[in-house]
């Protein structure tokens, strides 16, 4: 049997539901806009399945990242992003003090602060490694650089987020 066809619609269905939430996620850490990600997606599927007779099955992951983030960066090239999460990465707890609550609201906010003014590249290593637990090696891959690369890049963005404070408390 030859190699998969990404024209296959049955072969493109499955590189959708591998690829699509793993895209989506990179490009909302990288940039800091859920519904953009979610668009440029989408518009990222579009193009493969029209050039689908010219990319090779085993391309098809480094494809659809550097479409989608020269798409992203065509569309933010003029913006300036502040990072802001769908969810806090400190969950407050109901049976809390309100003092305690406070305190966790505000370090949830130093904390994006901090996230947010990391460089890029340390950025999105970072998130993709906490979030989305994904390996060093992975993130090489995906990111098309050397695993060393990637190690200091979260190592540099660890450095600054344990210079805040209050991190000593909470576990990243």
């Amino acid at each position: 049997m030859g190699k998969p066809s990404v024209c296959e619609e049955s072969v493109y269905n499955e590189i959708y539901k591998t690829h699509a939430k793993d895209l989506r996620n990179y490009l909302y850490y990288k940039f800091g806009n859920m519904q953009r990600a979610e668009d440029i997606v989408h518009d990222s599927f579009v193009k493969l399945w029209s050039k689908c007779s010219t990319v090779v099955y085993e391309k098809v992951t480094g494809f659809l990242y550097k479409i989608s983030r020269n798409l992203m960066i065509d569309t933010l090239r003029t913006n300036k992003v502040a990072l802001k999460f769908e969810k806090g990465l400190v969950q407050a707890h109901d049976n809390e003090d309100p003092y305690f609550t406070l305190r966790t609201k505000e370090f949830q906010k130093k904390l994006e602060s901090v996230i947010s003014a990391l460089p890029e590249k340390q950025r999105e290593a970072f998130l993709m490694n906490r979030i989305d637990k994904l390996t060093y090696k992975e993130i090489a891959v995906r990111l098309e650089v050397s695993e060393t690369a990637i190690e200091k890049r979260i190592s540099k963005a660890l450095i600054k987020l344990n210079n805040i404070a209050e991190i000593k408390d909470f576990s990243i």
